[in-house]
């Protein structure tokens, strides 16, 4: 029988970034992650400065630096009758090092934390490898049975066990720990469009015929999400490709070059988006961070943002315990009622975004009940007022809370 300290099920940012505070901090952490690689396309590709921050704390700013990346330092959305686009956020303006975000491929930050991870004699990252269920003894989570690609099956026993593996987390067929779910009036579909060098730069918004569009900058392309009614998937590509096109270019007009740029609808992804959390994130043995914990909108693009900050609280409430041997109950609890304000606070802005602007749009009404000068008086005051426009940059940048890693985990 296989054991370890702690064990982290998922190789995601949350994930990653939690078996290097631990192991560096002399904590024996094992990953488990079900996939041979993180090649996987239209994940979330935005590290923040609050990420950059912490990769700069671990000393790997300057091999962070080395990655291909673009830097993206405004939040642009279109205003008024013309869709004049306005910048909202300016990233750029806020104090300190990073004032910007860094679109960089998933896979190639994840990799970046293996590779550093992999020098400490504490860590082991299993590929290949999927937790199927839970070892317990006596109401208390004592490790994990996996699986592995090819097939071989076994147990990992550990002092605690960390579910960083998504909305789909295992943890969360748990009745004890409770599903809170809530209203989200959208899915998302992803897909790719060429960027040509006269185009505007950074996040961009666009608002169509009963879709929302997000243009994301990565240089030669852009990552786009059309935001379309939750449910409407299978209607609107009854529709067809080029009708959607068409509507695409209609609310981006700037992007009517590209009208015939997708091949097919296999060029465009579907996301379930879902809004959720759950009411405990923990049980004796059990901690659940980032997505398992709670299932974030696309809204804000704060996602993995929140995540990671997830894990570098949890390192740090939990480094002690782990290697005294001493983790329970309190200590796992402690991560909940640190995180949870941040994530309600979240949550509620994400819901009232919903409610007041997603859903309308998406239902062919205007936005904000039917006021467009309300809404018109609001974007000018954020756009006027250099306070108000470093807010929603600010929290884009940072989140409501920043979190610090443990002494131990810092060189």
């Amino acid at each position: 029988m296989e054991r370890t300290t702690c064990c982290v099920m998922g190789g995601g940012p949350a994930g990653m970034v939690l078996g290097l505070l631990l192991a560096r901090a002399g904590v024996d952490v094992t990953v488990l992650e079900k996939h041979g690689d993180f090649l996987r396309d239209f994940r979330g590709d935005t590290v923040h400065p609050s990420t950059l921050a912490l990769l700069d704390d671990l000393g790997l700013a300057e091999r962070f630096a080395r990655l291909p990346q673009r830097r993206v330092t405004t939040i642009q959305v279109p205003i008024g009758p013309d869709r004049s686009l306005v910048t909202v956020g300016n990233i750029g303006a806020l104090r300190g090092t990073y004032n910007y975000i860094a679109m960089v491929p998933q896979w190639d930050l994840l990799n970046l934390l293996v590779d550093e991870a992999g020098r400490e004699p504490s860590f082991t990252l299993r590929m290949n490898t999927e937790a199927t269920s839970f070892l317990k003894e006596r109401g208390r989570v004592t490790g994990v049975r996996y699986r592995t690609a090819d097939g071989r099956t076994g147990e990992l026993r550990a002092a605690l066990t960390v579910a960083c593996d998504g909305r789909g987390s295992l943890a969360r067929t748990l009745p004890e720990l409770g599903l809170e779910s809530f209203n989200c009036p959208m899915d998302a579909w992803w897909f790719r469009l060429p960027r040509r060098q006269h185009d505007p730069r950074g996040l961009v918004g666009g608002v169509g015929d009963r879709f929302f569009s997000v243009l994301i900058d990565r240089g030669d392309y852009w990552q786009c999400a059309a935001l379309i009614p939750k449910g409407s998937d299978a209607r609107r590509r009854a529709a067809g490709l080029d009708r959607f096109m068409a509507d695409f270019t209609a609310a981006v007009p700037w992007l009517a070059d590209r009208l015939h740029a997708l091949g097919s609808w296999e060029d465009v992804k579907l996301l379930d988006v879902r809004l959720d959390r759950l009411r405990r994130w923990h049980r004796p043995g059990l901690l659940c961070i980032g997505d398992a914990a709670h299932a974030m909108s696309p809204v804000f693009g704060i996602g993995i943002n929140l995540a990671v900050q997830d894990a570098v609280a949890a390192a740090r409430y939990l480094v002690g315990p782990l290697r005294d041997g001493t983790v329970g109950l309190r200590d796992v609890r402690r991560v909940q009622q640190r995180r949870l304000p941040t994530t309600v606070a979240t949550q509620t802005m994400q819901r009232f975004a919903h409610a007041r602007v997603v859903e309308p749009v998406l239902s062919g009404r205007p936005p904000f009940g039917g006021h467009p000068k309300r809404a018109q008086r609001l974007t000018e005051l954020i756009t006027t007022s250099p306070w108000l426009n470093r807010m929603p940059a600010y929290f884009l940048a940072y989140g409501a809370l920043r979190e610090r890693p443990p002494t131990a985990s810092v060189r």
